[in-house]
């Protein structure tokens, strides 16, 4: 059986890019690249899944919003 996640990508002020999976509690990592992080994502997500229990609610990904806020 196969499942699919969204995966959210950042770039941090340092060049990394850092990927996160919103359904997945704790599921993140980052690396130098594209290519490297989706490697690690996936790997990340396994990890994850051995540990716990998928999600029992399936979310439907909308999509992103930026909101900004004077300071």
């Amino acid at each position: 059986m196969t499942r699919d996640y969204d995966v959210v990508v950042e770039r941090d002020t340092e060049g990394f890019y850092v990927a996160s999976v919103p359904s997945l509690h704790g599921c993140h990592t980052q690396a130098r690249s594209l290519d490297e992080l989706m490697e690690r994502i996936q790997e990340v997500i396994e990890l994850c899944l051995e540990e716990q229990d998928p999600p029992s609610g399936v979310l439907e990904f909308v999509g992103v919003q930026r909101i900004r806020i004077a300071s």
